[in-house]
């Protein structure tokens, strides 16, 4: 009986830090594409194949590469933001601005 509620106890005591211990090391995701829209508190990446993101901005965002500051961000720029997986809403923590990306064409025959 007393292994039981050894048991018991360490699996709940493992269930209450757990959530803790992840989100301050959760692994980050990167998205990359093009600014589609942005105000001051969100942007949403388009990564031109389908798929896009709403990501919100705090005051810890860090954006380096061609631009300095969240607020020279603008539409049609090629960014690669870095977010925790965990995170509802979506938060960029880190915003990458690269040069534009060429487009593949595709061949038609």
């Amino acid at each position: 009986m007393r292994k039981i509620v050894t048991g018991i106890a360490l699996l709940s005591l493992l269930a209450l830090l757990l959530p803790a211990l992840a989100s301050a090391d959760a692994p980050m995701r990167e998205f990359k594409g093009k600014v589609d829209k942005k105000n001051k508190k969100e942007m949403i990446v388009d990564n031109r194949q389908g798929d896009k993101l709403k990501f919100k901005f705090i005051k810890e965002s860090e954006v380096t590469g061609e631009k300095d500051s969240v607020k020279r961000l603008r539409k049609g720029d090629w960014v690669i933001v870095s977010w925790k997986m965990m995170d509802n809403p979506r938060i960029a923590y880190k915003i990458n601005v690269i040069p534009e990306v060429e487009e593949a064409a595709e061949d038609v025959d």
